[in-house]
């Protein structure tokens, strides 16, 4: 059985963007390195609303986003001047380090009319180590995503090591993160070298150890549990996981090994010293208004990524 079961929450990003969020949770922050996990979509508005969806330039200070998309299309603007449109089965790797801003615009009227935006966006936590390293971006296509199929599943690994797989995503720390799909009645056993292991399930529902689990949980598992999964239903899954970092401190869009390294990034934001990216440096999010103090839980109006 799982330690742990998450019910994913409501949560807005914005006019008319609704996501599920995962992580951070009041009774486990992270799985491993992940602090925060959100699944958005599918998204059908109009496309004449399409503006109001957009995650506009906004900063991050000790992490890496990763986006993930099941379909749809978003462009990604950053600090360092990079602009990409991430498609499904790419994955997009941001890491923050010492600072860096970026946007996420959903230009494709397409895409949003047809219902067809979906989206999971994870933050993972750096090693103290590489808290302050300078900003980078890298865009992995699916070709260098392989892909294992074997008795009614599908999986790409996104990062890490897990299976036997592996691919040339860089991460900081020990980790596996995986897109697993699942037939009804298919079984598979969770990776057993790590620590701390969790299961999203994206759609469908599973089994474990006779009890059923369906859309919009998380199970969360440690190492010395070996659970098989069996697949009630077609399903769509993502496994990750890791080794702990150790505390961290999450606050909007900050993650900190130290509180007052959170309030200096807040002065930074606020001042104007966190570059906004060149090509979309119009308009940003602004620092949000509140008087609280960095804390496990991010304030309620933080944006996607």
């Amino acid at each position: 059985m799982p330690q742990l079961v998450i019910e994913a929450r409501e949560a807005s990003i914005g006019t008319g963007l609704i996501v599920r969020r995962i992580l951070p949770f009041r009774l486990r922050r992270m799985v491993g390195p992940f602090i925060f996990m959100d699944h958005a979509g599918p998204v059908d508005v109009q496309p004449a609303a399409k503006s109001s969806l957009d995650v506009l330039p906004h900063p991050h200070i000790g992490l890496s986003t990763v986006s993930y998309l099941f379909g749809g299309q978003v462009t990604h603007r950053d600090s360092l001047g990079v602009e990409q449109i991430i498609k499904p089965g790419a994955v997009n790797w941001m890491t923050a380090g010492s600072g860096i801003a970026h946007s996420e615009r959903f230009e494709d009227p397409d895409t949003l009319a047809g219902g067809t935006l979906e989206m999971i966006q994870t933050w993972v936590a750096l090693p103290e180590k590489a808290e302050e390293s300078t900003p980078c971006f890298e865009n992995y296509q699916p070709e260098v995503l392989p892909v294992f199929t074997d008795k009614g599943i599908w999986m790409r690994p996104i990062a890490g090591n897990a299976y036997g797989l592996k691919n040339e995503v860089k991460t900081h720390s020990p980790l596996f993160y995986l897109h697993v799909n699942m037939d009804a009645g298919a079984r598979l056993n969770l990776p057993d070298l790590y620590s701390e292991r969790g299961i999203y399930i994206a759609k469908g529902s599973l089994e474990v150890a006779g009890t059923k689990y369906t859309k919009g949980q998380m199970l969360v598992f440690g190492r010395k549990e070996s659970p098989t999964i069996t697949a009630a239903t077609s399903t769509t899954l993502m496994l990750l996981g890791g080794e702990p970092l150790g505390e961290r401190f999450i606050w909007w869009n900050f993650v900190s090994s130290r509180r007052e390294r959170i309030e200096q990034a807040k002065a930074d934001w606020k001042a104007g010293r966190i570059i906004l990216p060149p090509n979309d440096n119009r308009e940003f999010i602004p620092l949000p208004e509140t008087t609280s103090r960095p804390s496990d839980m991010p304030p309620q109006a933080e944006p996607l990524s």
